[in-house]
């Protein structure tokens, strides 16, 4: 492993597992780490997520040659600011948040000298904090790396080895398509899944215990989506808006065609659609990217596997 010393700034569920994740699979390397909440760096501290839990991000980042950023995608340009003069360097700097166009503008705006590869680990669960985080988060999960025009080809071979020392698959991809794939596979079913609860809950005609009493599975599974960390979803939005929106507009259509269908009757509509996201389903089980169980093997990360 090229790296000696990985700085991790946010030790909420992404920066806590690869805090772990690092300790268990890559020994060898040193691992510090900062969050700006006091509670947090303490659960950290009691946790051991990282060896040295700092009191500052200088003091986390000093002497470290792999400065990974998990804060929301708001903060991204505060966050690197804040660390600036006590980076090296030669330090390599790169986040695992899922909008890499305007996360890797912050991050170049704030440090022009350093090398900046912004990366993004397609894993994560709904829960969010310090008590989140477990080792085997990327274990057979997608790493999205976004090298920018004329990377150093070393420093990027370095990143790619590090993620693929945690279990990660890594594929490298333009900023630009990341966002609009990520668009359509993440963000905007988070979005619909946010609507659905939301509109459940306003109903009049039902109330709330009956809504929780009698949640079928395909309601349960939206809840769970809808459960994640509401600031970083809200930065997501906000950061990724034009290609949310082009999906958005997408989806929109899509969903009135088959409004239109079942206004009318016409069943070979409603059935050809439905057989194929079918056949998506069962594609995405084959590729390992998601498990065929009934409770999807999430509860497998208690016993030290993954968690989907």
């Amino acid at each position: 492993m090229s790296f000696e010393k990985v700085a991790i700034i946010g030790l909420g569920l992404q920066g806590g597992s690869i805090g772990l994740a690092t300790q268990e699979f890559l020994p060898e390397v040193q691992t510090s780490g900062f969050d700006l909440d006091p509670a947090t760096r303490a659960r950290a501290a009691d946790r051991g997520l990282v060896h040295q839990v700092c009191e500052t991000a200088a003091e986390a980042v000093r002497d470290a040659d792999l400065v990974i950023f998990c804060v929301p995608p708001g903060v991204m340009g505060e966050a690197a600011l804040d660390v600036r003069d006590a980076l090296r360097k030669d330090a390599l700097i790169s986040d695992v948040g899922s909008c890499k166009q305007s996360i890797a503008a912050a991050l170049r705006e704030a440090l022009p000298d350093h090398y900046v590869i912004p990366a993004h680990p397609v894993a994560g669960t709904e829960n969010s904090g310090p008590d989140a985080g477990f080792a085997h988060l990327f274990r057979n999960r997608w790493c999205i790396v976004t090298p920018p025009e004329h990377t150093d080809l070393v420093k990027l071979s370095q990143l790619v080895e590090f993620w693929e020392a945690l279990g990660a698959n890594v594929e490298i991809m333009d900023a630009q398509h990341h966002d609009l794939v990520l668009a359509v596979t993440s963000h905007l079913p988070h979005l619909i899944a946010y609507t659905i609860v939301g509109t459940a809950s306003d109903l009049e005609d039902v109330t709330q215990s009956e809504v929780i009493k009698y949640s079928a599975g395909g309601f349960r599974d939206f809840t769970r989506i809808a459960a994640s960390d509401p600031t970083m979803w809200r930065d997501v939005f906000l950061t990724n808006k034009e290609a949310v929106l082009t999906m958005l507009q997408r989806f929109t259509e899509d969903l009135t065609a088959l409004q239109r269908a079942i206004r009318v009757g016409d069943g070979d509509a409603l059935f050809e659609q439905f057989a194929r996201t079918r056949a998506i389903r069962r594609s995405i089980i084959q590729e390992g990217q998601d498990d065929s169980r009934p409770d999807f093997g999430r509860g497998d990360h208690e016993n030290g596997t993954k968690k989907i």
